[in-house]
């Protein structure tokens, strides 16, 4: 084997390496955040339970648990893309484009009051779940396994089926 080829390969593990540690390095720091965003949703909803009256839940506080509640699942959702990078070594878009629509429901569950006088923001959220949500079905439908050949009327396979 040449020279350059091995040291291209060298570099190319020192490269794989690299980018494991600092994967590892960023799961142990969503592991923190997520940990942090927990106990800040418990410390929020006891502290809310014992002094709040009822009235207080059908306001901007029941936005506010709702909103925490979701951005411990986003947190979750990237911890999931980040270990599902290590195990598999391969970005798996869809779980990107759910933890990306989750966001943005995130986003649309706690607009402020007021928020229906931006048309701006309010089209620009619209234009976001539609793109997302268009681009998680194509992604879906191109990644759908394909089922064993079925045979058709006239006994030959049907066009868009896969052999094994």
């Amino acid at each position: 084997m040449s020279e350059p080829t091995r040291s291209k390969r060298s570099f190319l593990g020192f490269v794989d390496a690299g980018e494991r540690e600092v994967a590892r390095l960023l799961t142990l720091i969503t592991a923190v955040v997520i940990s942090a965003a927990i106990i800040q949703l418990i410390v929020s909803l006891g502290s809310k339970l014992l002094t709040g009256s009822a009235a207080t839940w059908l306001g901007d506080d029941l936005i506010k648990i709702l909103g925490d509640l979701l951005t411990v699942l986003i947190a979750l959702e990237v911890l999931q893309n980040i270990t599902s990078y290590l195990r598999r070594h391969v970005v798996q878009i869809e779980l990107v484009l759910v933890t990306a629509l989750t966001a943005v429901a995130r986003k649309v569950i706690v607009l402020p009051s007021g928020a229906e006088n931006k048309p701006q923001l309010l089209v620009g959220l619209g234009i976001a779940v539609v793109s997302l949500s268009a681009a998680y079905w194509l992604v879906k439908r191109a990644n759908a396994t394909p089922s064993r050949t079925r045979l058709g009327r006239g006994g030959s396979a049907n066009k868009l089926d896969f052999q094994d």
